[in-house]
């Protein structure tokens, strides 16, 4: 009976569930400091810039159209692109400047 127990192999413990679950917990403390919460802070940014928007403020759509805010109203400007030529745009469409604009 004592030779049959010293012949036995040695039995590994178990790892903690807190050890299996560390390096997916630490993934998504990564992806949140590096992606999530600078995005949350540009748009953030990008919102307080579209409120604070002024007649005579120079703008950019995200169409890539570059004029001057001519009126301000609640959702929409009235931007003019050159000499009395003036167009309607959503205040969505308003980028403070082409790194906001989408990438090919």
């Amino acid at each position: 009976m004592f030779n049959s127990f010293l012949s036995m192999p040695p039995q590994a413990e178990a790892p903690s569930p807190w050890m299996s679950l560390m390096p997916f917990l630490l993934i998504i403390v990564v992806f949140y400091f590096f992606m999530i919460r600078p995005q949350m802070k540009r748009q953030k940014e990008l919102r307080k810039y579209r409120e604070a928007l002024k007649k005579g403020d120079k703008v950019i759509s995200t169409g890539g159209i570059y004029g001057r805010v001519a009126e301000v109203k609640d959702d929409h400007i009235i931007m003019e692109i050159a000499d009395e030529i003036k167009i309607k745009i959503d205040k969505s469409a308003i980028i403070m400047d082409m790194t906001d604009a989408v990438r090919k």
